[in-house]
C-alpha cells in the first residue's frame, strides 16, 4: 500500500464526517479524540483509512483469504506544531483498539536517543529505544538528522538497526519518522530504500487563522475561560498577523499555546489584587490579557 498525498488547507473546525469515519470506530476513544482535533480533515481520512484497511485484512486472514501487507510504518511530513506528535499519539491508541498493536503507547526520540559516541553504541543504544517501543509506536522527530553527518555518521548505524526491526518485528511496531517537508524529502532521496520501507507519507499543511482561532478557543474553553467581545476581535487580528508574517518553521498551534497560557497569566496578574471576585472575573479573558505578539516565543 503506498499513499502520497499533499494535503491542500482544511475547512476550519470540521468534525469528521459519517463519510469519512466508519461506523465501526463512531465509539472508540480514540476516533473521538481525534474528532475534536481542528482541521487536518485530510489527515483524519487517510488515518480512517488506514484502520478501515488494517481491520479488514485481519477478517479476511479469518477467513483464509489473501491479505495484502500491513506495513504501517510512516513519514509525517511539515513544520512544527500542526499536530504531528499529537496525532501519532492517537494512531498509536487507534491501533490498539483494531488490534494492530498490543499496547499503543507512543514513544517520541530524537537524534540524542539513538546515536551514540563510538562505534557499536549507536546499534545498543538504538535496539534499547526499539524494545521500549515494542507494542507501540516509535516517533522519531526530525529523523533528518540521521543523515547530515555524511557516511561515517553514526546516524546512518541508527537507521539500519531500525530498518531490521522493522523487517523481523514488522506485527508489534509502528515507525514513523517525523520533520520539514524539504529535509524530509533529502532525507528520504539520500537512501532510496527508506522511501519503500515507509510506504505512507502524510504532510501536515499550516494551520489557517481560522483553524488558530478556533484551537485558541478550544484551549480556553478546556481551561474554564471565556474571551470577552473586544478580546475575541484583538485575538482575530493577532492570529491574522501571526499568519501573514511568522516564518515557515514557526509553532503554529504551539504559537497558539503559548499566546493562551500567556494571556491566563496575565488576566491573573490583572484581577489578583481585586477584593471581591466574580465568577466572571475569574472566567474572562479581556483585550487587555492578550499579550503583545512580539513577547510570544514561536
Amino acid at each position: 500500500m503506498q499513499i502520497s498525498m499533499r494535503f491542500p488547507p482544511p475547512q476550519a473546525d470540521q468534525k469528521l464526517s459519517t463519510q469519512i469515519k466508519p461506523t465501526l470506530f463512531s465509539g472508540t476513544d480514540a476516533f473521538k479524540q481525534l474528532e475534536n482535533l481542528i482541521g487536518l480533515q485530510e489527515v483524519k481520512k487517510t488515518l480512517a483509512e488506514i484502520a478501515a484497511f488494517t481491520v479488514i485484512q485481519q477478517k479476511r486472514k479469518q477467513q483464509q483469504l489473501k491479505t495484502e501487507s500491513t506495513m504501517l510504518h510512516m513519514i509525517f511530513k511539515g513544520n512544527p506544531g500542526t499536530g504531528k506528535t499529537t496525532v501519532a499519539r492517537i494512531l498509536g491508541k487507534i491501533f490498539s483498539e483494531v488490534g494492530v498493536l498490543s499496547k499503543g503507547h507512543l514513544l517520541e526520540v530524537e537524534r540524542a536517543d539513538l546515536v551514540g559516541e563510538y562505534i557499536g553504541h549507536t546499534a545498543m543504544k538504538t535496539k534499547e529505544i526499539l524494545k521500549k517501543a515494542m507494542g507501540g509506536i516509535l516517533f522519531v522527530d526530525e529523523a533528518y538528522t540521521l543523515c547530515q553527518g555524511g557516511d561515517k555518521d553514526f546516524g546512518r548505524e541508527a537507521i539500519a538497526t531500525m530498518v531490521k526491526t522493522m523487517e523481523d518485528s514488522r506485527d508489534n511496531i509502528v515507525i514513523i519518522l517525523a520533520g520539514y517537508s524539504r529535509e524530509m524529502e533529502r532525507f528520504l532521496n539520500s537512501n532510496p530504500g527508506l522511501r519503500s520501507r515507509f510506504p505512507i507519507q502524510i504532510d501536515f499543511s499550516d494551520y489557517n487563522c481560522e483553524e488558530l482561532f478556533q484551537i485558541a478557543l478550544q484551549l480556553y474553553a478546556q481551561r474554564d475561560y471565556e474571551l470577552s467581545s473586544r478580546a475575541r476581535w484583538k485575538l482575530r487580528e493577532t492570529l491574522n498577523q501571526f499568519v501573514r508574517n511568522h516564518h515557515p518553521h514557526s509553532g503554529n498551534a504551539r504559537y497558539v499555546r503559548n499566546l493562551v497560557e500567556k494571556s491566563i497569566r496575565l488576566q491573573a496578574l490583572r484581577i489578583v489584587d481585586k477584593e471581591s471576585l466574580t465568577r466572571k472575573d475569574l472566567v474572562t479573558i479581556e483585550d487587555c490579557d492578550l499579550p503583545d505578539p512580539s513577547a510570544l516565543k514561536n
